[in-house]
């Protein structure tokens, strides 16, 4: 038997690198991409489990899952951040005067 590619392992690794490059927007794009990448690893490793000879990339699987599991941690982690800045700072216009400043500096 023709051993097959899982199908979703290419798209899974895809966003799991997206999301690594949406953190720097609040956290929450971040986490939604990964999450949806490890949804997508977590129906291709069940369609392994149940007949593990069909398959060939179950290494790519891994790597996606593993990308997928930093990229929701990071989201995490970063948009808890971003939510104790606001709260911390006095709310949304103090936060964002923060973030004006901080992006006038870096353009400098």
């Amino acid at each position: 038997m023709e051993q097959q590619k899982l199908p979703n392992v290419t798209i899974a690794i895809v966003l799991a690198i997206l999301s690594y490059l949406c953190c720097c927007f609040g956290g929450l794009p971040a986490t939604i991409l990964a999450g949806i990448a490890f949804f997508l690893v977590y129906r291709d490793e069940n369609k392994y489990k149940e007949n593990p000879e069909l398959y060939s990339n179950y290494s790519q699987l891994k790597t996606a899952k593993i990308l997928a599991i930093i990229g929701l941690a990071l989201g995490i982690i970063y948009f808890a951040y971003v939510i104790y800045s606001i709260s911390s700072i006095g709310g949304w216009e103090a936060y964002m005067e923060q973030v004006n400043e901080m992006r006038e500096q870096w353009e400098q």
